[in-house]
């Protein structure tokens, strides 16, 4: 039971999230489960980037299901040290990520900044690599950085790194991890750019046809318009014609 209100809880707005964890919480202990109203109640509130992957994997399961499989396949990839395998991966990892953040911002229904598409580009790319980040998909406070696959290469067991180059190892893969979460970013908001692009050039294709049909109409309003007036004017005509012969008929029968 506690689970789906913890969907219910964390897919919702973060905006009612601290007044619904209180209801939820309250009616867990008014139907006497405890464990489902702490639970609920050490909730906490995610931020717009967590809450965006949180309602995209709690609406969707299959979500969890592909970043699960491409990162089983991944890990194997990186292990075996297959580095065309692992190229062929990292171009899947590259677009299931694309879709799948286009795909949770329609599902939110919000236009992002950079920072949050980044934040969730991030989050899912580290849910990937990460199986930890992944079994916490639904229940984010804070989005998740990407760390690469370096740890999966250890099947090969070399000998143990001193720390300075453990640390400058991170510090890169830190770098590499913003950098691809950067280029994911600018990439979909380009791809984003060009779909608004593509629906103005075609509101702008209607238009001129509209407009084009809309000169036909005129035109041909303005032919009707000519004619009445001809007919009009012929019509004038054969009234004052009539006129006068009723005036010569009149006056041929006074003189009579």
């Amino acid at each position: 039971m506690a689970d789906d209100e913890l969907d219910t809880l964390y897919s919702g707005q973060p905006s009612a999230f601290t007044a619904q964890r209180a209801e939820l919480s309250a009616a867990a202990r008014r139907r006497g489960d405890e464990a489902a109203a702490k639970r609920i109640s050490a909730s906490r509130k995610p931020t717009t980037a967590a809450w965006v992957v949180n309602r995209l994997a709690i609406g969707d399961k299959d979500v969890t299901r592909r970043l699960a499989d491409l990162g089983d396949r991944l890990r194997a990839a990186h292990a075996a040290m297959d580095g065309h395998r692992i190229r062929e991966l990292t171009g899947e990892q590259h677009r299931l990520i694309q879709d799948l953040v286009r795909k949770a911002f329609d599902t939110a229904g919000i236009s992002p900044s950079a920072a949050v598409r980044e934040d969730v580009t991030s989050t899912l790319q580290a849910a990937i690599a990460d199986p930890e980040v992944m079994a916490r998909l639904g229940r984010l406070d804070r989005p998740e950085q990407w760390s690469g696959f370096g740890a999966y290469g250890d099947a090969a067991e070399p000998g143990p790194a001193k720390p300075r180059e453990k640390g400058r190892e991170k510090g890169l893969e830190r770098r590499l991890a913003k950098l691809t979460a950067a280029v994911a970013a600018a990439e979909q908001d380009k791809a984003d750019v060009d779909d608004k692009l593509a629906q103005s050039k075609s509101a702008r294709e209607t238009a001129r046809e509209r407009r084009d049909e809309a000169l036909v109409d005129l035109r041909k309003a303005e032919r009707e318009l000519d004619r009445a007036e001809k007919n009009y004017g012929k019509a004038q005509q054969a009234s004052h014609d009539a006129a006068e012969l009723l005036r010569e008929a009149k006056a041929l029968l006074q003189q009579r």
